[in-house]
């Protein structure tokens, strides 16, 4: 376990009988409140210095109520010291109200659309889509790709047409652990890493495997190359927590992390635990 206090880039807060998520429904492990409480008792030993709260894909017409909750949470809590909120990009121009309404909260660092689940693998390449994308800069948000690995292809396009964004890929770009994927998404993630305006989380990689069968030795690799690819000056620390309860319980997963950084230097660990947080997301500290 990090002998110091840590960032995690990526969690989540929910209480589904407030704001509902249709996802969460066919879940049963997820579909009850997760707060800041349940959290505390999740990470055992784990010194928990700040959180970025990732939205969690709420009914439609909710994301700036999702926003607001989180918001209000944090006044209470000043661990809550960054927000990526829904943000419907694909809107173009018409997206800008939300996101002034956004930049209103003080809190909110950077936006989400999800990809993952979009029938078309080159939606983001849309006109409308890349519209929407320019207007980031302007409220100071970068944008995080939540994809999956066959997705690569029309992401690393979007990056290339946009230098004037700022992009964090979530969950090592979803491999295809459980399937045994290994190429392409070895090759792209590092076509990825090539481009100084995106960075990458360590997150969500249990979670690709297989929930109930799983080795520590099945996902490391494809950490190892995330932190190849990369460097430790842009790779952090992320949760996933509570989607990651589906795999393991959240402090197994720093200790996992933890033992992939060992052979890095102490300086090289807090910046990805740590550092590399507080500069990307522009938190207090």
């Amino acid at each position: 376990m990090p002998d110091f206090a840590i960032v995690d880039t990526h969690v989540h807060l929910w209480d589904p009988a407030e704001i509902p998520m249709d996802w969460c429904a066919g879940v049963p492990a997820l579909n009850r409140p997760f707060g800041l409480a349940e959290l505390d008792e999740a990470r055992r030993a784990v010194q928990l210095e700040q959180i970025v709260f990732v939205e969690c894909d709420v009914v439609p017409g909710r994301s700036l109520d999702e926003a607001r909750r989180i918001a209000a949470m944090a006044e209470a809590d000043p661990r809550l010291a960054g927000i990526v909120a829904h943000a419907p990009v694909e809107n173009g121009a018409a997206v800008a109200p939300h996101l002034e309404a956004l930049a209103g909260l003080g809190l909110v660092k950077g936006v989400r659309r999800l990809l993952q689940n979009e029938a078309d693998d080159a939606f983001c390449l849309r006109p409308d889509f890349q519209a929407g994308l320019a207007l980031l800069p302007k409220y100071g948000f970068h944008f995080e790709l939540c994809i999956f690995h066959r997705q690569f292809p029309a992401v690393l396009e979007l990056v290339a047409r946009h230098p004037e964004v700022r992009f964090v890929l979530d969950h090592i770009g979803k491999p295809g652990i459980k399937a045994g994927i290994v190429e392409p998404w070895w090759t792209f993630i590092k076509a990825l890493a090539a481009f100084p305006n995106v960075i990458c989380k360590l997150s969500g990689v249990a979670t690709e495997a297989d929930h109930a069968d799983w080795r520590e030795a099945e996902i490391r690799p494809y950490m190892d190359r995330a932190l190849d690819v990369f460097g430790s000056e842009r790779v952090m620390f992320g949760g996933d927590w509570p989607v990651s309860i589906l795999a393991l319980p959240y402090a197994d997963w720093v200790e996992i992390l933890d033992r992939a950084t060992a052979h890095l230097s102490r300086e090289e660990r807090q910046r990805i635990f740590r550092d590399n947080a507080r500069h990307w997301y522009r938190l207090p500290g």
